[in-house]
């Protein structure tokens, strides 16, 4: 095992920038590099970050808007239901 079993991903700063702090970005690096599902095709982790925001899917192709660590955000799915249920037939 490794020297880094309290901050995980976030071992590479070493003992710089304090505890806290690392303990916060490996939360935030954990979930940006999971296995996240794609939301139009479904497939789960195929799914990479091209950059802030932008988030493309390697097994079909759709290139799509999202969080900045995450591709899908609470409140995106918020709106997307928001507005399902505001269209008319």
């Amino acid at each position: 095992m490794g020297r880094t079993r309290k901050v995980g991903i976030a071992g590479r700063y070493g003992s710089r920038y304090g505890y806290t702090l690392r303990k916060r970005v490996r939360e935030v690096l954990e979930k940006r590099y999971a296995d996240h599902k794609c939301p139009f095709c479904g497939v789960k982790g195929k799914i990479k970050r091209v950059s802030v925001g932008i988030w493309i899917c390697k097994k079909c192709g759709t290139k799509f808007a999202g969080g900045a660590y995450i591709p899908v955000t609470s409140t995106g799915k918020y709106s997307e239901s928001l507005t399902g249920r505001l269209k008319v037939s």
